[in-house]
Order: C-alpha cells, then structure tokens, then sequence
C-alpha cells in the first residue's frame, strides 16, 4: 500500500490520524500581563486538531527568551495553567499537540525583557534586524535588536536548566511532548552557526564545539520527558534573523547525527520559504534520512503535490503547512479532497483578537 499524506503514522507512543503538520507560528495573542496563554489561543489550537500533529507557537522558556511583545510563556504556574485550557480543547478535539520550547537569545530588545541586556554565544548584534515591542497601541511597534552580552558558562547551565523546566512544564500543562526550537536564528541557532559564534572556550570554534549547547539542552530534555516526546527544530539553509553558517551541510548533517544518538522522536527541518528562494539540495536531502532514523519533518513552500512526492520518495515521514493553516482550519480535509484554500489576512497575523485568528471558516460546498 502506498503512503501519502493522509496515512497515519506513530510517532513514539502516539497514533497520529494523517501526516499533515501545523508548524509553529507566533501569533501574539497572550493575554496581558503575564503572557498568559488563553480560551481564544484553545478554540483556534482546537479549530485545527484534524491536523496529524500541532506544535503551538514558539512559547518562551524565561522571562529573558522572550522576543517579541504579546507572545505567551510557560514558566509560571498561571502560563501552565493558560496552557491546559489549550491542550484540553486540542484533545477533546482529537489532536495531538507539542509545546514548542523558545528562547530567542539576541533576537529580541530590552523593552521586551524587563530593560535587560539580551544575551547570545556572542556579543555580536544581528544585523538588520527587528523585532516587535508593546508600544502602547494595538499594533506592534518595531525596533531594532541590540548588542547582546556574551553568555558566560554559568548562564549556559543556567539556561539549560530552564529548557529542562519548561519541558517540565509543558507536560505538567498537558502537551504530547515538546519541540525544541532550534532553528532560524534564535539561542540555540546561535551557538550552533559559524559566523553568530565567536566563542573560544568549547562552546565555539570547531564544528563539534558548536554543537555542545545543543547537544547539552538535549540530553536535559530527554532526561526530563523521555525521548520519545522531544523533537527538534533547524533550519539548515535559511539566514533568518542574521545567523549564518559558513558550512551548513557539514553542520547540520553533523546535528542531525547528532540528535538521532539522542533517539528523538523527530527532526523537523524548516526549509527556505519566501517567493524565490532555491530548494534545498536532493543530496542534502538524502544525507540528513541518512543521518537521522526518526520521523522526519519538512516544512515550506509545500502543496499537497510536493507533499506527497517527499513522502513516497522517502524523504520525509510528515509535512508541515505553515501560513495555509491560519485560514484554513480544516486544511487536511481541504488537501484531501482537493478543495480550495482560503488566502489569510496578512494584516491579522501579530496581535489583536479574534479576528484574522479564529474567525476563518471551514470549508462550505
């Protein structure tokens, strides 16, 4: 029998109805203070549980991880609480939900952590780049990043012992595991990228020490939850967010044989996804099945004809739908059966309420 996208899948000890993915997108709807999430992120989460698999937005796992203004938390006991109301409504929907685990080291702004310096591998800035403050309004205002202070050792373990918390957290909250972020130019993408590391101590330099905080933040994560509810987040060939590797081939097939020591139970690769960005290389493709054993996720630029070709050609387990699925809460049901998709309102996506987030409506014949 043939796979396709709508074949269930096991990943771990879960069943999973189809192999579709809502990946995770900051939508900026916690409520405030607190960043708490809320019974409006439930019914949008819930509205799309036919997916095989949700992982929520990227929530941060300290007051100093967080990025951008709006976006939720899960390291107090109110933000746990916030999040059960969500997991509760996915699974009395019939989804499955990852909590995905973020801290945006140097992408954020003092305004955006309590008037702290942010803190990175290095005490380089990224260049041309912004992020969103609570202005005072109800749109965002954007301002530059800067200069983060480099991360001595003892905030690294600090650091690590807050990813491990917020897995803690996470399930405590009822999520199916957790996802950690580790891609698009955020902490752990820092470390991990050549010219965001200038380290010399044996969290920098060679390809290895590189590796070393991920490898770290890791085997805490699987000690914490197990590893069949830890996946991972890169981003192999994007520069987002000024992070930029002067071999990432060499680097991130070394990752990915790295995390599958680690037995996770998945990799989940985010490609280049703008207009006309190149596709990531078949040989690269075919290195990181190689190197990594788990359930294999890709993410961008996809349709169900380009999903359903990497899935019979064996180059991924799953598909990950990102910008379809905020105006399409029933994008499985739509791809199967060939309908059409709704275009979101680009206008909506970053703060606000119900509108632009819950309101879309399900397909009507």
């Amino acid at each position: 029998m043939t796979t396709s996208l709508f074949s269930p899948i096991d990943l771990g000890e879960l069943s999973l109805q189809n192999r579709v993915v809502m990946p995770p997108m900051t939508r900026s709807r916690a409520t405030q203070p607190g960043d708490i999430a809320n019974s409006l992120m439930a019914t949008y989460y819930a509205q799309r549980a036919s997916a095989g698999l949700i992982v929520a937005e990227g929530t941060q796992i300290s007051p100093m991880g967080k990025g951008y203004a709006w976006t939720p938390g899960i390291y107090s006991q109110a933000q746990i609480a916030g999040w059960r109301e969500v997991t509760d409504a996915v699974h009395q929907a019939g989804g499955k939900i990852f909590a995905q685990l973020w801290h945006v080291g140097r992408v954020t702004h003092p305004d955006n952590i309590k008037g702290n310096q942010p803190i990175s591998s290095s005490s380089l800035a990224a260049q041309n780049v912004k992020v969103f403050i609570d202005n005072g309004t109800d749109a965002p205002g954007f301002v530059d990043v800067v200069e983060p202070r480099e991360m001595s050792k003892a905030d690294i373990q600090g650091v690590i012992a807050e990813y491990r918390q917020a897995a803690l957290n996470a399930i405590e909250a009822g999520f199916d595991g957790i996802e950690l972020h580790a891609a698009n130019g955020y902490l752990v993408n820092q470390f991990i990228d050549s010219e965001s590391n200038q380290r010399t101590d044996e969290y920098g330099g060679s390809l290895e020490n590189r590796l070393r905080f991920l490898d770290e933040v890791v085997t805490a994560l699987v000690d914490a939850i197990g590893e069949s509810r830890v996946g991972v987040r890169l981003a192999p060939l994007t520069t987002l967010n000024g992070t930029v590797d002067a071999s990432p081939i060499e680097t991130y097939t070394a990752a990915a044989s790295l995390l599958n020591q680690h037995k996770i139970v998945y990799l989940h690769i985010a490609e280049v996804d703008w207009d006309d960005a190149p596709d990531t290389p078949l040989s690269f493709k075919k290195a990181l099945r190689e190197a990594y054993q788990g359930v294999l996720i890709y993410a961008g630029r996809y349709d169900r004809e380009k999903a359903e070709q990497a899935i019979q050609a064996g180059l991924a387990d799953m598909i990950g739908f990102g910008r379809p699925f905020v105006a399409n809460p029933d994008l499985p049901e739509r791809l199967e059966k060939g309908y059409p998709l709704a275009k979101h309102d680009p206008d909506t996506l970053f703060g606000g309420a119900a509108k632009g987030l819950t309101d879309y409506p399900l397909y009507s014949r």
